[in-house]
């Protein structure tokens, strides 16, 4: 009787640890947490160009920042603006099938189009910041409207011309450095700049390219100063976050004073501010970097978590956002998808210097030597 109750007494044992192992393995046991750890974590690739440069380490903390506060996982990639290079790094994040993917960073955006093909056909979701591929569905663009905001710079630049010659527009000659010529954010600068100062057939345009660099943006400076001298009337530049201290410099350097030239363009960046608190640079147009970078992680996590994301007609609004309100239109580059359309303040004349909200003010930590 004793021999029988011990292994009944060992067989209850036994029982109770089998239970409750099989409890601590079970699903069960992670619902009691609230936890549902066989979820997996959303993983979103992007692809840069020039990771340096201060806009680009925008787009980086952006998608960083938001990602942490989502919990999902962003790895992002240098493309160095190769687009075979681009197009293998899509190819590996379609083996490693990534939950969505964000284009910010190409020049030739017509090469990269097979590319985004293959992103469509595995079912993987684009979005695009800076400038948009040629071809394919792009779920959403997001961005400022680069064509109308080198406009509204042009008419500062032109503005800044007639306030230099009592109220008038002289015959002479104006500057236009360009980005890359190849590339479409160069050639939406140049109608929104041409839509403006073509209104003046009096002002001949000299055309530099300054290639999104200050070495050679400060060589074609120097060149057509040395060309034209005294007839410059004033110097338009694309981007004088990455080219305009080369061309201020270029202006110093023949021994003249950036002041006289009324420097405008869009896109600002730490370089830019600094110019723009000098008075070297008269005014600039703003590009939302960091909010669209923000903008472009939370939208991949709504569309995998089944929320809807802007749609062509809508308007989003976010009080107190700088990039609000944002009209969405159709993508006018990719075959298929939506163009969520950032609003960018001029500098200084809408927004000040010091504003908080500018990006270059955020991440002012990142430039401070």
């Amino acid at each position: 009787m004793a021999m029988k109750s011990r292994w009944v007494f060992f067989f209850f044992i036994f029982l109770g640890l089998g239970l409750i192992l099989a409890g601590c393995a079970s699903p069960q046991g992670n619902q009691q947490t609230g936890k549902d750890t066989s979820q997996k974590q959303l993983t979103f690739g992007m692809i840069i160009k020039e990771p340096s440069a201060p806009y680009i380490q925008a787009f980086i903390n952006g998608a960083q920042e938001k990602a942490k506060e989502l919990g999902v996982k962003v790895d992002i990639k240098d493309g160095q603006a190769d687009s075979l290079k681009i197009m293998e790094i899509m190819d590996n994040y379609i083996q490693q099938k990534v939950d969505g993917f964000i284009m910010a960073g190409a020049v030739d955006l017509k090469a990269i189009v097979p590319g985004i093909k293959k992103l469509n056909e595995a079912g993987i979701p684009v979005i695009a910041l800076d400038t948009s591929p040629e071809g394919g569905k792009v779920d959403l663009f997001i961005s400022f409207d680069i064509q109308e905001s080198s406009k509204r710079a042009a008419e500062a630049f032109i503005q800044g011309i007639k306030d230099r010659h009592g109220g008038k527009v002289p015959p002479g000659v104006v500057l236009e450095i360009t980005g890359s010529l190849e590339d479409m954010f160069t050639q939406a600068c140049s109608k929104g700049f041409h839509s403006v100062v073509d209104q003046y057939p009096q002002l001949k345009v000299a055309q530099g390219e300054g290639k999104w660099n200050n070495v050679d943006s400060n060589q074609k400076t120097t060149d057509l100063l040395t060309r034209y001298g005294k007839q410059v009337m004033g110097i338009y530049v694309h981007t004088p976050d990455i080219m305009g201290p080369g061309v201020v410099n270029a202006i110093e350097s023949a021994g003249l004073n950036p002041k006289d030239y009324g420097i405008c363009g869009i896109c600002i960046g730490p370089e830019g501010l600094e110019l723009l608190k000098q008075g070297k640079l008269l005014a600039a147009v703003e590009q939302p970097a960091l909010d669209s970078a923000e903008l472009a992680v939370q939208y991949l996590y709504d569309i995998k978590n089944g929320k809807p994301i802007p749609k062509i007609g809508e308007t989003v609004v976010k009080e107190g956002a700088i990039w609000s309100p944002a009209k969405v239109v159709k993508n006018p580059w990719a075959d298929e998808g939506a163009f969520m359309v950032l609003q960018g303040p001029l500098v200084p004349n809408e927004v000040k210097t010091d504003d908080p909200r500018l990006w270059e003010n955020k991440l002012s930590n990142l430039w401070k030597k």
